[in-house]
């Protein structure tokens, strides 16, 4: 019988980050070394592996970290209800069976949705403690006037979303007015109240490395409780050189301040073998503490049902085709 270690409890004992006042001279001395982060991104899916056994305790831990996710035009409560279920059971009872886990409650990390699925959601979640997130703010062009992105995030914690994805004006990035995404976002963290926020920096539309480690820098002065890298909506979404700028602003940060703030990847991460990299990379630059459900998430759907069919690998030795791994 094929057997693992028990996953590691989520991380305890950190408090929210509460922000900081806006240091624009900490911003201007931020650099980023193109040619060194190309190279340390691209040199560490050959030097790090993690085989058999381990891989598929990695594997685990991943899926307690995804936003399982439908962001889609098409979205119908039976979707989202779908979507509830996989979370709630994210991998097969027989698979968990053999490798001794099936009495770990395993969930997701939380099921993200548009504000009009949340009621759906929390009800189709409710006797768990898997959250609801509902993407706000204009969500994904984060365009719409401000005082409605407001209303929005509040509207969405009504209906009962533990966390808030809220989508930064990139705008202000583009022209260096971070006084004005400090306010904007400081605002959005307002309006979350105890909800926890994500600042989502569309780091696909920003241009350059340096102006992703600024408004990773920035956002998290205003309060913001995880960083995140894209809508999925973008031309380019998550990457692991954008990925090392924004976790080396995470561990400046929590050095400069004690307050941890943690890191979600969106958008392009569909199998196994990519999730892995970012997990190594989370634990090399940040620590085991990054990888944990309340420090790190994923943005993702299809992920699951690859990493669902690669632990039915392990646990059988074969590969089964997708339609035994249903998603939404």
């Amino acid at each position: 019988m094929a057997s693992i270690s028990p996953l590691k409890p989520a991380a305890e004992g950190h408090t929210r980050n509460p922000g900081t006042p806006l240091d624009l001279d900490l911003l201007d001395r931020i650099r980023v070394n193109l040619s060194a982060v190309e190279r340390r991104a691209a040199t560490l899916p050959g030097r790090r592996t993690v085989k058999k056994a381990y891989q598929a305790a990695w594997l685990l831990k991943a899926l307690t970290c995804i936003d399982l996710t439908t962001l889609s035009g098409d979205d119908t409560p039976g979707r989202v209800k779908r979507l509830c279920a996989k979370a709630r059971q994210p991998v097969r009872a027989d698979i968990l069976e053999a490798m001794e886990m099936a009495d770990r409650n395993i969930t997701t990390g939380a099921v993200c949705v548009y504000h009009s699925m949340v009621e759906t959601a929390v009800e189709a979640l409710k006797g768990t403690n898997i959250p609801v997130a509902a993407v706000s703010t204009g969500f994904p062009a984060g365009l719409s006037p401000f005082d409605l992105r407001v209303k929005e995030i509040e509207a969405s914690v009504s209906a009962g979303a533990q966390e808030i994805d809220i989508v930064i004006t990139r705008g202000h990035v583009l022209t260096g007015n971070w006084q004005a995404l400090y306010n904007e976002v400081k605002t959005f963290r307002g309006a979350c109240g105890d909800a926890h926020m994500k600042a989502i920096l569309g780091t696909g539309d920003i241009a350059t490395l340096r102006n992703v480690a600024k408004a990773s820098m920035v956002a998290m002065m205003a309060g913001a409780d995880f960083i995140k890298t894209s809508t999925g909506k973008e031309s380019v979404n998550a990457t692991l050189p954008v990925t090392l700028v924004m976790v080396r602003m995470i561990r400046e940060y929590h050095e400069m301040t004690g307050h941890k703030v943690g890191y979600k990847p969106a958008g392009g991460i569909s199998t196994a073998k990519d999730v892995l990299n970012y997990q190594i990379m989370m634990k090399e630059e940040l620590g085991v503490d990054w990888l944990e459900p309340d420090l790190f998430r994923i943005g993702a759907s299809s992920l699951l049902g690859d990493i669902e069919r690669q632990l039915e690998h392990f646990v059988t030795g074969r590969y089964s085709a997708d339609f035994r791994h249903p998603m939404a």
